[in-house]
């Protein structure tokens, strides 16, 4: 038996320095390209950089270190706690929408029926529309004066809301645009997830007399959940990192309703030059994300089911 663990031990070894070659480039990228960054962004959360010194200069740290009073003024302060709960807040309407709507185009796009593959394709083109371009037009959509969502709502006798100017619309309208820009890719993921299942699954189904309904809770639901857990992961990842439709469309208000952590983080770098808070800011954001996915990663063993 030893001799067994040690041979496979050094068949490993030996595979590890034969691939060591073909590795070394991937590995001085990394370095360079995110693990030194990342040291480098540390070391800036920890000073008072404006970003306009030079930041090798001599004498640097003794002149810009402040140790920990980023961290602690931004955990002491209120603008924080009212961010993460405006990331929240979208996160809780944003997710759960997404994923009904990207789940019920799937499903109508896994029928073999004539033309699916043009409906496809539609589905998939505000995927790739930039989001300057998508927010911009969204923008003039929403508009309170001259919009059309509103001029569709007096069609009906409707007074719309001041979406974009109204500090309770103004997050549900991102959300709005948002799930209208995703859904497409995350519908695309689930398409896969579901042309994969086995039909004989609901073939059998069929045949103990289940309704489309039961066939979808009791077959397609749970063999989708590796699926669903992929998408619930970046989806999340992504709700955290929320920025280009907050500053196109609403630069954080109105009355900083919409301020989310990135958009702090942008605004406090390049506005207002206070890198080393910034990149504290950055950090929080990180050490957020790492406990939430570590979280879903723990908890999926409850839901997800990888048998079929």
């Amino acid at each position: 038996m030893k001799s067994e663990k040690s041979r496979g031990r050094r068949l490993n070894e030996r595979s590890f320095f034969s691939a060591s070659p073909f590795l070394t480039a991937s590995l001085i990228g990394f370095a360079i390209f995110y693990f030194v960054p990342m040291v480098i962004s540390v070391v800036i959360s920890l000073t008072d950089w404006n970003g306009l010194d030079r930041l090798l200069a001599p004498g640097f740290m003794a002149e810009h270190f402040i140790g920990l009073d980023n961290y602690k003024a931004i955990l002491t302060g209120t603008e924080f706690w009212k961010v993460l709960k405006n990331t929240l807040v979208y996160i809780v309407l944003y997710i759960p929408l997404m994923l009904m709507v990207s789940t019920a185009i799937a499903a109508l796009l896994s029928r073999q029926r004539r033309g699916v593959g043009v409906f496809r394709v539609l589905y998939y083109i505000p995927v790739l529309t930039s989001w300057v371009a998508a927010s911009l037009i969204w923008k003039s959509l929403l508009s309170p004066q001259y919009g059309a969502m509103n001029g569709i709502l007096a069609i009906f006798g409707i007074e719309g809301p001041g979406w974009l100017t109204d500090e309770k619309w103004a997050m549900p309208a991102i959300v709005l645009v948002s799930v209208w820009k995703d859904m497409g890719f995350f519908g695309l993921i689930l398409l896969s997830g579901m042309v994969g299942i086995d039909r004989t699954y609901y073939e059998a189904a069929e045949i103990d007399g289940a309704g489309p309904w039961t066939r979808f809770l009791k077959i397609t639901l749970p063999l989708l959940t590796p699926s669903l857990f992929y998408v619930l992961i970046v989806s999340l990842i992504n709700s955290f990192q929320l920025f280009p439709q907050i500053m196109i469309m609403t630069d954080g208000g109105p009355n900083g309703s919409t301020q989310v952590m990135v958009e702090r983080i942008y605004k406090y770098g390049f506005r207002y030059y206070r890198m080393g808070y910034a990149a504290a800011f950055s950090w929080l954001l990180f050490v957020i994300i790492m406990a939430c996915t570590g979280l879903q990663m723990k908890l999926q063993k409850r839901w997800v089911n990888y048998d079929a």
